[in-house]
């Protein structure tokens, strides 16, 4: 039976790339039956009917999955921010990361609209920038208007499915139109009353840019803690993982246990101040989160 990933899942039907070209599907019942939703990224077998349309008989086992945008096996997000326009912010980014993180994805920072800063926007811009690289973080430097950072952004596209994850109005589109200008996707003005863009993304659909697949999102409808316990977001800031070998306690939450190597990471500057306040916040709210059931 011939395989294939699917591209773009679109009212019902699953588009397959596979060696034969692109395949319309539909889902075998036995999905719906055993509660399988086959997602954009899906490694899939399926039997074709003719040339162009066929039925997907079986997804194949996932490295991830996302609920929100629905998507599997990303290798990377891609986390786009704008430096103005909205104003770079970053407890939202710190929020972005640790969902990244706890679903074991790659991040990267690309940090929009440089061609809009003053001198003051830029110097605080490279602060943030030398802070997460220290971390460990990958953060890249673009203009969608003067395509300023490009060439730096291709090479992390290359042989991987990518997202493209960030608020609304920050630039997505703008910035996949720049990588390949041929997409022509709608792009919508930041409403001034509002402070931030339009949704222009519909649906999930995986692009091909260079040599590797980027999913344009509709952007994560839900950026809540819904799965993450207070024990594991410690994992989902590196630079606090690597400091609580040192802690006195295992199982330290480097809150108010003494002796605790994070918070002396604070004080002496290693950790930036505002990592560890919206740390402090993301474990409130996971604390009075309300139980599912």
């Amino acid at each position: 039976m011939p395989e294939g990933k699917i591209l773009k899942a679109l009212s019902g039907f699953y588009y397959v790339m596979s060696e034969e070209g692109i395949v319309q599907c539909r889902g075998r019942g036995v999905f719906r039956k055993n509660k399988v939703t086959p997602l954009v990224g899906d490694e899939v077998v399926y039997q074709a009917e003719n040339d162009s349309e066929g039925y997907i008989l079986e997804v194949k086992e996932r490295k991830n999955e996302l609920l929100r945008p629905p998507i599997a096996n990303v290798d990377q997000a891609l986390l786009i921010f704008s430096a103005v326009e909205p104003s770079f912010s970053t407890a939202l980014l710190n929020r972005f990361l640790v969902l990244v993180e706890y679903n074991n994805i790659q991040p990267v920072i690309v940090i929009t609209k440089m061609d809009l800063t003053n001198e003051n926007d830029r110097e605080q811009i490279k602060r943030y920038s030398m802070d997460y690289r220290n971390i460990g973080y990958e953060v890249i430097l673009t203009s969608s208007e003067t395509e300023a950072g490009l060439e730096e952004l291709y090479p992390h596209l290359e042989g991987k499915i990518s997202v493209f994850a960030g608020q609304s109005g920050v630039g997505k589109s703008s910035l996949l139109n720049a990588l390949k200008p041929d997409l022509d996707l709608k792009t919508d003005n930041i409403s001034s009353h509002l402070g931030r863009g339009k949704h222009t993304t519909r649906h999930v659909e995986l692009i091909k840019v260079g040599n590797g697949l980027v999913a344009d999102t509709p952007g994560f409808s839900s950026l809540e803690f819904l799965e993450i316990e207070q024990e594991e977001l410690n994992f989902c800031f590196p630079e606090f993982q690597r400091a609580s070998e040192n802690c006195k306690f295992r199982g330290c939450l480097h809150l108010a246990e003494p002796k605790c190597a994070v918070k002396m990471g604070v004080e002496e500057g290693s950790i930036p101040e505002y990592r560890y306040s919206d740390y402090k916040d993301f474990i409130q709210e996971i604390r009075e989160r309300k139980p599912r059931y």
